[in-house]
C-alpha cells in the first residue's frame, strides 16, 4: 500500500515538472514528514516520560493541561518557543548557536535509515549499520562545543565528561551490533530485517545475541546520557551540565534530541534484534500498514525499558560508569564476539 501510494506521487510529480525540480519536491516532502514525526515523537516521549516516572513515583503525573494532561508537553513547547533567548556575553557566539544543530541533524540523519515498514525507509544503503555509528558519534561534538563555548566551568565539565563517556561507551555499542552483523554477514538494514523472516536474530543467534543485547541496552543507556549515566548534566552538581546556559529553542534543541536518540537507540534494537516491522505472527506482509504498528510497538516496549532504568537506579560516580565499560563490558563484548563467530562458523545458529 505504501509503495503505490509513494509511486503514484512520485509519477505524478514527474508528470507535472522537469526531473531535477521534481526530485527536489520529492527530496523537499520526505523531510517535512520526517520533521513532523521528528517533533511529534519527542512531545510524545516526553509525556511518556512523565507519567512513568508518576507511575513508579506512585503519584498522578501530569493531569491539568488538556484530557489527563495529554497536552501539558505541547504546553511546554510553546512555552519554550516563545522564550527569550539569553546567553552569557563571554561565549564563543558561533560555536554557542552552531552546537545545538549538531545535536539536532544527526539525530535527524539517524532516523533517516531506519527501516519503520518494508516501503517507508528513507535512505537504504547498503552500510546502514556503519552509518548509524558514524552519525551517533558526531553528536558528541555538538555536546563538546556547547560545553566549551558557553564560557561556564560547569558546563565544560558536563562536556568533558560526554565525551569521556559517549567514547567508552561506543566500543560496546558497535562490538554489540557487529555481533549480529558478523552472523547475518550483511550491514544493510533491510537484509538484516529479511534474515529474520525465520526467527528474531535474538533467538537465531543463541545466548551470544541475548549477551549483545543486554550490553547494546547499558551501552546505549549511557550514549543517551540517561540515569544512571547521566554525570553528563547531574542537576546536583553542575546545574543542567552542557545546556546550563541555553534557553528557549536552543535548549529545547538538546532536550528533545536526548529523546529522539533515546528512540533511536530503541529502533536501531528493534531492527537487529527484533525483526523490525516482521510481526511475531507472520501477518505483517498481507496487512502492510501493520508492519509500522509492530516496529513502533517493539520500539516503545525497549524505550519503556529504559526509562525504568531511569527511575530504578541511582547515579553512578564517573570512575564507576569508565570501569563498568572498560573493565567488564569491553572485555565480556570481544570474547562474546569471538563465541558467535565460533557458532557462525560451525553452523549451528538457529534455522526456524
Amino acid at each position: 500500500m505504501l509503495l503505490s501510494i509513494t509511486k503514484n506521487i512520485h509519477e505524478w510529480l514527474f508528470s507535472l515538472m522537469p526531473e531535477n525540480v521534481a526530485s527536489i519536491v520529492e527530496m523537499t516532502i520526505i523531510a517535512i514528514i520526517y520533521l513532523t514525526g521528528f517533533a511529534v515523537a519527542g512531545l510524545f516521549l516526553v509525556l511518556m516520560e512523565r507519567r512513568i516516572a508518576a507511575w513508579f513515583q506512585l503519584r498522578r503525573g501530569p493531569n491539568r493541561v488538556g484530557f489527563h494532561g495529554i497536552l501539558q508537553t505541547i504546553a511546554d513547547a510553546l512555552k519554550l518557543v516563545s522564550k527569550e533567548l539569553t546567553g552569557t556575553i563571554k561565549a564563543d557566539k558561533f560555536l554557542y548557536n552552531l552546537a545545538p544543530y549538531f545535536v539536532i541533524i544527526t539525530a535527524l540523519l539517524a532516523l533517516s535509515v531506519l527501516p519503520f515498514t518494508q516501503d517507508f525507509q528513507a535512505f537504504d544503503i547498503n552500510i546502514g549499520i556503519l552509518f548509524l555509528i558514524a552519525i551517533s558519534s558526531i553528536g558528541v561534538i555538538g555536546i563538546l562545543l556547547a560545553g566549551w563555548s558557553s564560557n561556564n566551568k560547569f558546563s565544560l565539565i558536563g562536556a568533558m565528561r560526554s565525551g569521556v563517556q559517549t567514547i567508552s561507551y561506543e566500543l560496546s555499542v558497535s562490538l554489540s551490533l557487529l555481533t549480529i552483523v558478523l552472523m547475518t554477514g550483511t550491514l544493510q538494514l533491510s537484509e538484516i530485517v529479511e534474515v529474520q523472516k525465520n526467527g528474531w536474530l535474538i533467538v537465531q543467534g543463541h545466548i551470544p545475541a541475548v549477551i549483545a543485547f543486554m550490553i547494546y541496552m547499558i551501552a546505549g543507556t549511557a550514549e543517551t546520557n540517561r540515569t544512571p549515566f547521566d554525570l553528563v548534566e547531574a542537576e546536583s552538581e553542575l546545574g543542567a551540565g552542557f545546556h546550563t546556559e541555553y534557553s528557549g529553542m536552543k535548549f529545547a534543541y538538546f532536550f528533545l534530541a536526548e529523546f529522539i536518540n533515546m528512540f533511536i537507540i530503541a529502533s536501531i534494537a528493534t531492527t537487529v534484534f527484533f525483526g523490525a516491522w516482521l510481526s511475531p505472527f507472520g501477518i505483517t506482509e498481507s496487512i502492510p500498514l501493520l508492519g509500522i504498528f509492530w516496529f513502533l510497538a517493539k520500539t516503545f516496549v525497549i524505550v519503556f525499558l529504559m526509562m525504568w532504568f531511569r527511575w530504578s537506579f541511582p547515579r553512578l560516580r564517573i570512575d564507576q560508569i569508565l570501569t563498568l565499560e572498560w573493565k567488564y563490558l569491553l572485555p565480556i563484548n570481544l570474547v562474546n564476539l569471538v563465541v558467535m563467530a565460533v557458532i557462525v562458523w560451525l553452523g549451528l545458529t538457529i534455522q526456524f
